[in-house]
């Protein structure tokens, strides 16, 4: 059997667009003598779509697409995620499905039985899970063969309890398909990048295929909407479990192979996860604009390393043509905040501009009777005041120029609330809201030694991290040297790990309680829930998957978690 990955990138609601890319893949398909093609999950509406899939115009209409499908498929068989009503008065009123059309007719529809709901995942708001799953789809390749295929849409793969040392369900639907025979998994999905995952995918894909002796299609979205990005790297493993076409990450996507090839494909893992998250920002900046019609785009520059590189990264995602970095000095901003500002934009090759901001900050100092900072933490309201003119600033040029504004803040800033609201948090995409600063310093790097040269000023990188809003000011006047806090942070956020957790990993326990309450202090929740859309690059990121009430009492004690730790 020859078999299509149609890895294809869709945006919500683009139905029209979204249809013409898998026309296009299917006809490529037929081009290539292939038997099947297999496009991502809920690839015509869009999976990110959220309660779009509670309006009724949406529902009603919801089958409409398949129309100028099913005809284009004569002599191939393709499966693709779609939604369809629920034809039943209880339940929700949709089905998250996979559509099976072979040789211009509506085989039928296979509906999803596990509906995650954790981080980022919503589908119980959405859709009614099949009660009875029974993925089984028999059809005819062109050598007049009939084959079962087992088809599951995406959460009803990753329970495998041989694969996952804890499962969060008992049913597992690929499990049923293949004790009822069929001869190929076929597996679409919406699965998000974090780090990690790409490997991850791999792993649980060649150990299912070996395991069952089955052949095994993953097609996976690619793609970045709003803050949710996409990776692909979709795959075909054999029954020897070993991987026979990988499809590379973070781009579109259609090829064929055949499935007793025997050749080993391994184009989409470079292995580099740094690498993966720096093409998982791009694409999420590349994405985000295009998706939402802007060609430029503006952001303050520094001098600092946050600035620099979200400057770097969006000169690679829209071009250095289409961004404009501005320069706002204040009276505390070093010398070598706007040289090394200068050199990256003439590395760079984009627009650079100078925007004091001395004068106003002066008129409005005297205005509001405040006292200017003498040093950090004196005037707090003088202080932001500075980055709040800056804001202003910037969303005047993005107004008058249509250009998306790019908000700088790293994850550890924005965690413990180091930042200004309405002011360096002003944006239209937080780039590095799920990057911590120790993060922001290695991709950095990582961009200078990939262009053999320094892309990013070396001075950037090595100087010591400072808002230069007070005299003498540095970040660590303020908040625990990066290298202790970010570990702290990795646990609390990507692990969900408990204090006694974090502090039995080795870390002070008066720091991590320091840290946690800090983080979820209220006027910090308050912060972040009007940041805007975060790119995420790591599981139970600050965005949309993070729900934490901003009105509420709690507090870290340690004792009391001393105690629940111990049973007590």
């Amino acid at each position: 059997m020859r078999v299509t990955i149609g890895q294809i990138n869709t945006t919500n609601g683009d139905i029209d667009g979204n249809v013409a890319k898998i026309l296009a893949a299917i006809e490529r398909a037929r081009s290539d003598a292939s038997d099947l093609i297999v496009f991502p999950e809920v690839c015509i509406h869009g999976y990110t779509s959220q309660d779009w899939f509670q309006d009724r115009d949406i529902i009603n209409s919801a089958l409409e697409p398949l129309e100028s499908l099913i005809p284009a498929t004569e002599g191939i068989t393709a499966v693709i995620g779609t939604i369809r009503p629920n034809e039943d008065s209880d339940g929700k009123r949709l089905f998250n499905s996979a559509a099976v059309i072979s040789d211009g007719s509506l085989v039928g529809f296979v509906d999803k039985t596990l509906l995650p709901e954790y981080d980022v995942f919503d589908d119980p708001r959405y859709f009614e899970p099949e009660s009875q799953p029974n993925g089984i789809v028999e059809i005819t390749c062109r050598d007049g063969k009939k084959h079962k295929l087992g088809i599951v849409v995406c959460e009803d793969f990753w329970n495998d309890k041989t694969f996952w040392r804890e499962r969060l369900y008992e049913k597992d639907p690929t499990a049923i398909v293949l004790e009822r025979g069929a001869e190929l998994i076929v597996a679409i999905n919406a699965s998000p990048f974090n780090k990690g995952k790409i490997a991850l995918r791999c792993e649980m894909v060649s150990h299912r295929a070996k395991h069952e002796r089955t052949p095994i299609v993953f097609v996976n979205l690619v793609g970045g909407n709003d803050g949710i990005i996409f990776d692909g790297a979709s795959l075909v493993a054999d029954e020897e479990g070993d991987i026979i076409l990988q499809a590379p990450a973070f781009e579109e996507f259609v090829e064929t192979v055949e499935l007793d090839s025997r050749k080993p494909d391994a184009r989409g893992i470079s292995g580099d996860e740094t690498q993966s998250v720096r093409d998982a920002l791009v694409l999420g900046i590349r994405d985000y604009a295009a998706k939402n019609n802007f060609r430029k785009a503006v952001l303050g520059l520094s001098g600092g390393i946050d600035s620099a590189l979200v400057a770097a990264l969006a000169a690679e995602a829209i071009g250095p043509e289409n961004l404009l970095c501005v320069m706002m000095p204040s009276p505390f901003s070093s010398a070598g905040s706007i040289t090394d500002s200068e050199e990256l934009v003439r590395n760079l090759g984009c627009e650079g501009r100078i925007e004091p901001i001395s004068d106003a900050f002066d008129v409005l100092l005297k205005q509001l009777r405040l006292d200017k900072p003498t040093r950090g933490g004196e005037s707090l309201a003088a202080e932001n005041l500075q980055s709040r003119i800056r804001g202003v600033l910037l969303m005047a040029i993005s107004n008058a120029e249509g250009r998306l504004l790019l908000s700088t803040g790293n994850k550890s800033e924005l965690a413990v609330g180091y930042c200004t609201l309405y002011g360096d948090t002003n944006g239209g995409l937080a780039v590095l809201g799920d990057v911590l600063k120790t993060e922001v310093w290695k991709i950095a790097r990582d961009i200078n030694q990939t262009a053999g040269r320094e892309i990013i000023p070396n001075a950037i990188i090595t100087k010591k991290p400072s808002a230069e809003l007070a005299p003498n000011q540095f970040d660590e006047d303020s908040l625990p040297a990066y290298e202790l806090l970010d570990p702290v942070l990795r646990m609390y956020f990507e692990q969900k790990a408990s204090p006694a957790e974090i502090i039995a990993a080795g870390h002070d326990a008066e720091l991590v309680y320091g840290i946690l309450n800090k983080v979820e202090h209220p006027a910090n929740e308050f912060k972040r829930r009007q940041l805007p859309p975060t790119l995420i690059i790591s599981k139970n990121a600050i965005g949309i998957g993070r729900r934490r009430p901003i009105t509420h009492k709690y507090r870290r004690v340690a004792k009391r978690d001393h105690l629940s730790a111990k049973g007590l």
